[in-house]
Parts: C-alpha cells; sequence; structure tokens
C-alpha cells in the first residue's frame, strides 16, 4: 500500500496546476493513466479567456455576463464570477511560469475573437495553446523534483469512500498488471471529460469518463450529464477538433450552396456565435438538404480568403490536420466539417472551493475534491463558451490545490481496509475474465457510440431518446458477458479497454435519463419536440444517484442566480 498526503487523479491543467500549489507543502502524489504531456489539456487549440483590456470596454464583469448568457443562464453565477475575477491574474501567472503567448506588435499578450465572447480575449499560443500551457506547467513539476511523486501508465480502479470521508483510490499499474490501494488524506479528481461515448468525438481516447465513474460507484452522485456540448469545427467523419480559433481569425461557415449561413441563425455574431446555436445551425443546413458532398452530410470551413501566410501563422494545426487527415489544402479549397461531440458540462458536483457534494441539500465528502472538466462546479451551466476550459482547469486547479492545503495540513490518515479494496477490484477484473465470453468487445462499444451519435446527438426528441435508453439497457446486459482474449498482466489494452466501456455504458445511461425528463431545450440540449426553454419548471440542476441495485433516481437542486437574471438568449 503506498501513502500520500494528497493522491491527485488526472496530470492535464487541473490536475498539475493543483500540484503546484501543494508542492512543497504536503506529500503530493499524481496518478495518470497516460503520460503528463500526452493529457487531453494539451490539445486544446484556440485559447484561454480574459479580460486583460487589450480592447476597451472589456472587463471581468462583462466576461461574466457572456459566461453566464452563453450558459443559457444554467450556471452557478457565484462561481462563474470567480472564474472570470480570477482570469486576469491567471494569464500573467502562466505567462511567468514561460508559457509563449503570441504578441501583438507592441509585445502585448495576443487576443482574438471567440464565440459567445462579447470582446476579444483569447490569449492564444498559434493555434497550439492548450500544448504551450500543458508543457509549461509540466515543466514546472519538474522543478519541484521530489515534492511531486508522478505514477505514470497507472489506471483507477476505485475511489474509497466510506463514512462520508475520501480514504484514498485503487489502481492497477499498466505496464505490470499490479494493483495498489494509494491511501490519502485527501483525493482531488482531475480526470477529464467522456465524449468517447460518442462516434464522431473531438476527444482522446483515454477521455472514458473513468474519474466521474469511480465516484458514481463511490456513492456520489453526478450533475446535469445530459449537457454534452457538440463542437461546429470537427474534421469531417474523423471528428479531430479544427479549433474555433479558425472562426475567431475570420473563418466563414458554407453550405453545400456556398451560402454563409450562420446569416439565418445569429446575425449579429454570424460564425462567432456560441457553440450549441452554430452546431444546431449546422445540423439543420445538413437536415433540411442544404448540406455538401455526395449525402449532403456535411458543411464547409472555408478560409481560402485569409491567405497562406496568415493560415500558417495563426492556425497552423488546423491546416496540417485538415492536409494529413482528409488530404484539404484549407489554403486552396473549403474544409469538409460537421459537428463533433467535444465537452462535458456535467459531472461531479462540486462547491466553489472543488469539495465534492454528496447530495442535492449541500453536504460535502470530506477529503474529496474534484477541478477540471470531470467536475460540475457548474460554471459552464448548459453550454461553455470556447476558450473557458482551459480557464476552469487553471483557476479551479489552483483554487482546489490551496483548499487542499488548508483542510489537509495537520489532518490524520483515515483508515483502509487494504485486503477488502483489492479484492473488490479483482473482482471487478474477474467478472471480465471469467464469463459466458459471448459477447464481442468492439461490437458492443460501437453500437453504443452510434446510437449516442444518432439519438442523444446535437437534437434529441423522447422517441428517440427512449429508443437509446433501451439499446444501453441491452447492451448493459450484453457487457456481462463480454469477451476479453488477452490475458497477459503486462500492458494489457485489452482489459482495460472493457473497463472502460463498463464506465461508458453506465454514464451514458445517465446523459440519456436526464435528457429524457428535461422537456425542454437549454444550451447543449436540445429537442425537437419541446424547442423552447422554460426556466418555470427547468431552472435547475439535475442530479443523478446510485441506487443499490444499480439503477438510478434523478433528483435536483437550484440554480445560484445573484446579478443576472435569465432573458431570452439571442445573439
Amino acid at each position: 500500500m503506498y501513502s500520500h498526503d494528497v493522491v491527485i487523479v488526472g496530470s492535464g491543467l487541473a490536475g498539475l496546476r493543483a500540484a503546484m500549489e501543494l508542492a512543497g507543502h504536503l506529500d503530493v502524489a499524481v496518478v495518470t493513466k497516460v503520460y503528463p504531456s500526452r493529457s487531453h489539456s494539451g490539445a486544446a487549440q484556440g485559447g484561454v479567456a480574459a479580460a486583460l483590456g487589450n480592447m476597451d470596454g472589456d472587463t471581468p464583469e462583462a466576461h461574466l455576463y457572456d459566461t453566464v448568457k452563453g450558459s443559457d443562464f444554467l450556471a452557478d453565477q457565484d462561481a462563474a464570477e470567480i472564474l472570470t475575477s480570477d482570469a486576469i491574474r491567471t494569464i500573467y501567472e502562466m505567462e511567468h511560469f514561460g508559457c509563449p503567448f503570441s504578441r501583438t506588435p507592441e509585445n502585448k499578450i495576443a487576443q482574438r475573437a471567440f464565440g459567445g465572447h462579447s470582446y476579444q480575449r483569447a490569449c492564444y499560443s498559434a493555434d497550439r495553446t492548450g500544448h504551450a500551457l500543458l508543457h509549461t506547467l509540466f515543466e514546472q513539476t519538474y522543478r519541484q523534483g521530489g515534492n511531486i511523486q508522478i505514477y505514470s501508465e497507472w489506471y483507477m480502479l476505485r475511489l474509497i469512500v466510506e463514512e462520508g470521508i475520501a480514504r484514498g483510490i485503487v489502481a492497477m499499474d499498466i505496464q505490470t498488471g499490479r494493483i495498489e490501494v494509494f491511501r490519502a488524506k485527501t483525493v482531488l479528481f482531475a480526470t477529464g471529460g467522456y465524449g468517447r461515448a460518442y462516434k464522431i468525438t473531438s476527444n482522446a481516447f483515454a477521455n472514458t469518463g473513468d474519474g466521474i465513474s469511480a465516484a458514481y460507484r463511490a456513492g456520489i452522485p453526478l450533475m446535469d450529464m445530459e449537457f454534452v456540448q457538440f463542437h461546429p469545427t470537427g474534421l469531417y467523419q474523423h471528428g479531430i477538433l479544427l479549433s474555433e480559433a479558425a472562426r475567431g481569425e475570420g473563418g466563414y461557415l458554407l453550405n453545400g450552396n456556398g451560402e454563409r449561413f450562420m446569416q439565418k441563425y445569429a446575425p449579429s455574431k454570424m460564425e462567432l456565435g456560441p457553440r450549441d446555436i452554430v452546431s444546431r445551425s449546422e445540423q439543420t443546413e445538413i437536415n433540411e438538404g442544404r448540406g455538401a458532398g455526395p449525402n449532403k452530410d456535411y458543411v464547409y470551413l472555408d478560409l481560402r480568403h485569409l491567405g497562406r501566410e496568415k493560415i500558417m501563422e495563426r492556425l497552423p494545426q488546423v491546416y496540417h490536420l485538415a492536409k494529413d487527415f482528409i488530404g484539404v489544402d484549407a489554403a486552396e479549397a473549403p474544409v469538409p466539417i460537421q459537428p463533433t461531440a467535444h465537452y462535458s458540462m456535467g459531472g461531479i458536483p462540486a462547491d466553489k472551493d472543488c469539495q465534492v457534494l454528496l447530495d442535492e441539500k449541500g453536504n460535502k465528502v470530506t477529503g474529496f475534491y474534484a477541478a477540471g472538466e470531470c467536475s460540475c462546479i457548474s460554471v459552464h451551466g448548459a453550454n461553455r463558451l470556447g476558450t473557458n476550459s482551459l480557464l476552469d482547469a487553471l483557476v479551479f486547479g489552483r483554487r482546489a490545490g490551496k483548499s487542499i492545503l488548508a483542510a489537509t495540513e495537520g489532518a490524520s490518515f483515515a483508515p483502509v481496509d487494504e485486503k477488502k479494496e483489492l479484492a473488490a477490484a479483482r473482482r471487478e477484473i474477474d467478472s471480465l475474465l471469467h464469463n459466458g465470453a459471448t459477447e464481442d468487445l468492439h461490437a458492443i462499444r460501437e453500437e453504443l457510440k452510434e446510437t449516442m451519435t444518432l439519438k442523444v446527438g446535437v437534437y434529441r426528441n423522447g422517441e428517440q431518446m427512449k429508443e437509446a435508453h433501451g439499446t444501453i439497457k441491452e447492451l448493459q446486459a450484453r457487457f456481462v458477458n463480454v469477451r476479453v482474449d488477452d490475458r497477459r498482466k503486462n500492458f494489457n489494452t485489452n482489459l482495460l479497454e472493457a473497463l472502460e466501456l463498463g464506465h461508458m455504458l453506465e454514464y451514458s445511461e445517465l446523459i440519456v435519463a436526464g435528457a429524457e425528463v428535461r422537456t425542454e431545450s437549454r444550451g447543449a440540449h436540445a429537442r425537437d419536440d419541446y424547442p423552447t426553454r422554460d426556466d418555470e419548471n427547468w431552472l435547475a440542476h439535475t442530479l443523478a444517484f446510485r441506487k443499490d441495485d444499480g439503477g438510478y433516481e434523478l433528483k435536483y437542486k437550484p440554480v445560484t442566480i445573484t446579478r443576472f437574471k435569465p432573458v431570452e438568449r439571442t445573439y
């Protein structure tokens, strides 16, 4: 059994920023299933938001209103205010850590336009901003030497919570197959999102919702799971993200007739409308027969008018992704795109200090915190604005670190029954290795992804979601006899895929369940059969609780509204 004061699960921006705050004060371990520089934070391209004041009139208050409006008024406004008021300090801190932000001719941090923002406040490093931020923090953790111990390529199997107290985790060394208990005074989850449940997604292969599933199985509810954001510019058939920076730099969206169709849907913002609105606009053009291509199932991102020099200076990654994956030279031809599952607004409920909530009444789990995309502090509500995700991870990663430091110094270890926890982890693995072995893992996974994409996607309705729910229940039943062919202990990716699929099947049901019951359209949750927002009945957060029989129960809690009353959301 390993023992550390703090165990952080996940090595993206939120996890590493929290570790930085704790280094030198407490014994800190970072447990991650990928090498830290491969964390999905590095895939973010376009920028990180802050009202630095490069444009007259921009303020943290303006950033706050844009965030709340973008959330379709489901964001908790007290938390969103922390996000936007702390943004300026966060950017300058990262600059001082060594992040190579792009610069203006006056040597200021360069900022560009992004969807849903009223001002140019996206600070960027070309179109590799997440990569620059992640590597900056990773370098800083190395400066800490032995103050931060990183366990790379360890897969978390269980969260240990007893009597409302988090006591550690159980994890498997992917290299050897060895299973160990990590005892901790405090646990922080920074495990990222869960977009791999969809067929067309911008998410890395690692984003299978392991953290939220471990919390859910340990008795923690999950919040607002029905709100899954679709990014408008996923590379056709691949889902690989083409950054919103492409539109921030002046790119156009064209339908199959060559028309800039956003004029019909968001005339004041055009291509720089919020992601939910732009994704629905694209899908509407496709659904109504104005798509491009032989099957009219995509639209175009047109950058040609920007010129090759500007594209290669500001958008080099966008250019190379289009060229490498579908053979399109973005300086010469428009690029085929479609909406792609991108970001998870829902997750593990937590308060403004990142401490995890046990129920709808505000009771907390002692010693358990969450930050980044796996958390639902609800700064994004029903729809996240672009460039607020990197900011969220940095602001609340730091805040989690400060909260953990205050709560953990002087604390003692809660007892852990090592034999019991190891036995429970091995039972789960044995159930995968020793069963009827009649079902193909890849077939189950592909059917889940197809179902979620086609029936719980950009547009939804009650009939399709009912069908999706039924399919997921059937897949869960089939999964009991899933076949795992590889029996090795070292680097058994076949076993890992089976464990991940079990998580995906569990939380996908919660996405559908919350969406079925929510009879309105709000942010990323858009229903054909209930097309309007219903503040009277649905200005509330959904909480999904796991029942002892494996079922679920939905409860609700109010949205925190401080400064901005809900109004009609138009752009």
